[in-house]
C-alpha cells in the first residue's frame, strides 16, 4: 500500500475521497432523516441529461453539469412541495427523462467519447487537479449553507408544523435542501458514478443513525463512515485491479449487513427469553399469563 500511496494518481483519490465523503456526510444525513431517498435518485440520474448537454456542446462536463442539475432539482422541488400524493411518479418522469436526454445527446454527439463511462461508474482515480479544487468549493458552499440553516433544517426534517408556527420559511428550506443534494451528486458523480451514488450517500449516514445523539454528531459519524469506506475500497481495488467505485460501494454493503447481522445476533438473542413460552399444542402456558 505503500508503493500505491507514492503515485500522484492515488494522491488525488484519496483527497476526492475525502471532499466526497464530507459532501456524502452532511448532505446524506438530510437525505435520510427527510426519507427523500428516491429524490435524491432522481435528481442523480436526472444529471446525466447535464453531461450529454456537455458532450453535445463542446463544454466544460462539470460546470455544465452542476448547472443543469439545479435547475433539474428545483424543478423536481417545485412538483413535490408539499405534495403527499403522488410524487413519486413525477419523480420517476424527471428521473428516466433526464437519463434519456442524457444518451440521446451523446449518441448525437461527434465522435467516441471515453470518459463518458467515467460518469456512470465513476472515476475516482482519474480526478485532474482543478475538479479538486471545484470540489473543495462545493464542499465550502454546502458547510455554510448547513451551518448557517442548522436550526431551521433540525426543524424542518423532524417537525415541519413546528418549523412553521416557529417561523421557519418552510418553502426555503426545502428548496435549499434540494439543491444541496443536487450539488453532493454531482460532486460523488467523479467518485463512484451517478449509477451508484446513491448508496454512498444513503449508507454511512444510516450506520450513524442509530450511534448519534444529535444530528450533527450524525453528519460527524457519516463523513467518517464513507472516509473509511473509500479508503478500504480504494486499497482493494489497487490490490485487486477492480473498478474503484463498485469495490468501495461494496465495501459499504458488507458493512452495512454486517452491523445488520450483529444487531440481530445480539439484540435478537436478548429477546429470545422475554418471548413467550407455549405448550405444545400451541397454547400459552400460565406462568406467561
Amino acid at each position: 500500500m505503500t508503493e500505491a500511496l507514492s503515485h500522484q494518481f492515488m494522491q488525488y483519490a484519496l483527497v476526492a475521497g475525502l471532499l466526497a465523503s464530507i459532501a456524502c456526510g452532511v448532505i446524506g444525513t438530510l437525505v435520510v432523516v427527510n426519507r427523500i431517498v428516491f429524490l435524491a435518485g432522481g435528481v442523480a440520474h436526472a444529471a446525466y441529461g447535464g453531461v450529454g448537454i456537455a458532450f453535445w456542446l463542446g463544454i466544460p462536463v462539470i460546470p455544465t453539469t452542476v448547472g443543469f442539475t439545479l435547475a433539474a432539482s428545483l424543478g423536481m422541488g417545485a412538483l413535490t412541495f408539499e405534495r403527499g400524493d403522488r410524487t413519486d411518479t413525477l419523480v420517476g418522469v424527471l428521473w428516466a427523462a433526464g437519463m434519456a436526454l442524457g444518451i440521446l445527446l451523446v449518441d448525437l454527439s461527434p465522435g467516441y467519447n471515453v470518459d463518458l463511462m467515467s460518469f456512470l461508474f465513476g472515476s475516482i482515480l482519474a480526478v485532474p487537479t482543478q475538479e479538486l479544487w471545484l470540489m473543495a468549493g462545493m464542499d465550502v458552499v454546502i458547510l455554510l449553507a448547513v451551518f448557517h440553516w442548522y436550526k431551521d433544517l433540525i426543524a424542518f426534517s423532524f417537525d415541519r408544523e413546528f418549523a412553521r408556527t416557529a417561523g421557519v420559511r418552510i418553502m426555503l428550506v426545502h428548496y435549499l435542501l434540494i439543491g444541496l443534494v443536487a450539488l453532493s451528486v454531482v460532486m460523488i458523480i467523479r467518485v463512484v458514478g451517478l449509477i451508484l451514488v446513491i448508496a454512498l450517500l444513503t449508507i454511512p449516514p444510516h450506520l450513524a443513525e442509530g450511534r448519534s445523539r444529535s444530528l450533527a454528531g450524525m453528519m460527524a459519524r457519516a463523513v467518517c463512515y464513507s472516509l473509511a469506506f473509500c479508503i478500504v475500497g480504494l486499497a482493494l481495488s489497487y490490490i485487486w485491479d477492480t473498478t474503484s467505485g463498485a469495490t468501495i460501494i461494496a465495501v459499504a454493503t458488507v458493512a452495512y449487513l454486517a452491523q445488520h447481522l450483529l444487531g440481530w445476533l445480539i439484540h435478537g438473542r436478548r429477546r429470545l427469553p422475554d418471548a413467550p413460552s407455549t405448550s405444545p399444542s400451541g397454547a400459552q402456558s400460565t406462568e406467561d399469563t
